[in-house]
Formats: structure tokens, C-alpha cells, sequence
């Protein structure tokens, strides 16, 4: 599967947390053969659960594994501490992220432990959480806690 394949799967997951009232972040694990194990997105707001994130909903998706040697995990946003912490708690050993303009989590980290970080810097996740911060300031300072 090519990494613009794996994002689309993120994408759609993030555009389905839009349509609810969410943020905009969704995320997929993929297999060490390219099989999703599982895709999710932000679901903070619609269940009120602060731990519900893009990444933390595809990982709990993909159900209990005994290793995760030869996953990627591929988020549309660069993964906060939270997910960048899962990321590194469980060897996840890649991450492909859609962008990282508009928010820098801790892949720079992730990358300084040996996790191989591909940011695509795509326009559709640009755009799509550029929108969302103009039109939810509110709801988005309160996603990245501040």
C-alpha cells in the first residue's frame, strides 16, 4: 500500500469527525504487510473523553496484538505527546503523518528514537485543519490544551 494509500484512510477518518462535531484528526495502524489494523479519529468532544484521539482510536481498533514490529501508524496531524507516547511505549516503528504545519506534536522526538517520521505535508490535511481552527478556535486550544 503506498503512503498516500495509508493516508487516505486517516483522511476519511478525520473528515467523519468532522461531520459529527469533532476535530478533524483521524488516524489508521497498518500491518507490517500493508493490512489496516485498525482506523479511528478524534472523538473527544462527541463521547466527552479527553483520551480519544485519532491515534489512541486506532490503536484500541486494531485490538490487542502481541507486537506491533513493522507498523505504521498514519495520523493526519503530527501526533501530540499522548500519541507520541503510545507510538513509543509499543515499538510502533513508523509513522506517517499528513501534516505538521499547523500543529507540531512530538514526532521530532519519536524521529530521535529510532522511529522512521514521514511528514507528506498534504494540502487536503492543511486545509482541512486550517478551516477548523478559523471556525473553532475554542474547541481547538482546548484539543491541544491551552
Amino acid at each position: 500500500m503506498t503512503p498516500a494509500e495509508m493516508l487516505a484512510v486517516a483522511v476519511r477518518e478525520a473528515r467523519t469527525g468532522l461531520a459529527s462535531g469533532g476535530v478533524p484528526v483521524g488516524a489508521a495502524l497498518f500491518g507490517p504487510d500493508g493490512d489496516l489494523w485498525g482506523s479511528g479519529h478524534n472523538r473527544r468532544v462527541q463521547d466527552g473523553d479527553p483520551t480519544t484521539h485519532g491515534e489512541t482510536a486506532a490503536f484500541r481498533a486494531a485490538g490487542r496484538r502481541r507486537s506491533y514490529r513493522g507498523t505504521t501508524m498514519v495520523t493526519t496531524l503530527s501526533p501530540c505527546w499522548y500519541c507520541s507516547g503510545l507510538i513509543r511505549q509499543f515499538n510502533i516503528p513508523a509513522v506517517l503523518i499528513g501534516e505538521s504545519r499547523t500543529f507540531t506534536g512530538g514526532h521530532d522526538w519519536l524521529a530521535d528514537h529510532g522511529v522512521r517520521v514521514t511528514v507528506l505535508d498534504d494540502p487536503e490535511c492543511v486545509r482541512m485543519m486550517t478551516t477548523f481552527i478559523a471556525e473553532h478556535p475554542d474547541l481547538w486550544f482546548e484539543d491541544i490544551g491551552e
